[in-house]
């Protein structure tokens, strides 16, 4: 082991320092980093800057609007991301050691998703009180770019990716059906075509949802085209539409539990449907999960059901 008692940068530097460089590198700037850190931006310019000094080197270069390492700054990257990689497996270790299953965990949800998961990642912490979470909420395109950009430990989803290289773990089923209100001509009929569907008003989700494409592609297979009345945001904005009356829609059935129960809303008897899909728990390919995403990933294959 050489002696770094004389290193003027094991002085200097601290672990904060490249944490913040890391993030600013992999989210290709200092605003999209400071937010990811809960640091002023401020904050997050001045430790970079200190890194450089401490280094003597330029580690990054803005080009246009993006922020990009130099060629020392990848190098300096990559150091970093197995500095800090090491420090996550030594907490990791202590931890496995004491038996206790603790750290951060950060999980990215599409809307859709948001029925269930909250109850599953409850039923964890039950089990693993030490674990810190943090639950972000979003539509399929903002999760994909926080999976592009390694932001989470792990990201529930309907439709894997096939443009990025992921691992991807299905554990539960996501059966969607057909809604409408229960006074609605279609209620109650049996063996709906899908040309008859397309003559209703349908509300759909936006473009990108893993819940549109699917539909898109069944009508698609079978040449019939759904024309959008109404475009919303969410789930949840589509069950209010339904239940307003506005028209008629596909869900998770996942997400009218409580409607079905009380009469609020109907599933139609649609050729084709339910559309049987599953949920998906996935990261980077090549990622090292910490303890608290890998029993938290085991927690859900095992116990969703």
């Amino acid at each position: 082991m050489p002696d770094l008692s004389k290193s003027h940068i094991l002085q200097s530097l601290t672990l904060r320092q490249l944490q913040i460089f890391e993030a600013v590198v992999r989210l290709q700037g200092y605003t999209k980093a400071a937010e990811a850190l809960h640091l002023s931006q401020p904050t997050v310019s001045m430790q970079v800057k200190k890194l450089c000094e401490t280094l003597g080197l330029p580690l990054l270069e803005q080009v246009g609007r993006t922020v990009h390492p130099t060629a020392a700054g990848r190098d300096v990257y990559a150091t970093a991301h197995e500095v800090l990689g090491g420090i996550m497996a030594l907490e990791d270790l202590t931890s496995a050691h004491k038996g206790v299953v603790k750290g951060g965990l950060s999980l990215a949800v599409i809307t859709s998703a948001t029925y269930f998961m909250p109850h599953l990642l409850g039923a964890f912490l039950n089990r693993h009180p030490d674990v810190q979470p943090r639950l972000t909420i979003t539509n399929r395109a903002k999760v994909l770019e926080r999976l592009k950009s390694n932001q989470d430990d792990l990201l529930i989803m309907g439709q894997v990716p096939k443009e990025i290289a992921v691992e991807a773990y299905p554990f539960i089923d996501n059966e969607m059906v057909v809604v409408a209100p229960p006074n609605h001509p279609l209620s109650g009929q049996k063996n709906i075509s899908l040309e008859m569907l397309a003559k209703e008003r349908f509300l759909v989700r936006e473009s990108g949802s893993g819940t549109r494409l699917a539909v898109d592609r069944l009508a698609a297979e079978h040449s019939v085209y759904l024309t959008p009345f109404m475009e919303l945001g969410s789930a949840e904005a589509i069950k209010q539409g339904v239940l307003a009356g506005l028209g008629i829609s596909v869900l998770s059935k996942r997400n009218i539990g409580l409607e079905l129960e009380t009469g609020h809303i109907a599933i139609l008897d649609v050729q084709h449907f339910p559309l049987v899909r599953r949920w998906y728990a996935v990261h980077l390919r090549g990622k090292k999960l910490s303890l608290a995403a890998r029993s938290f990933l085991g927690f859900i294959l095992t116990e969703s059901a």
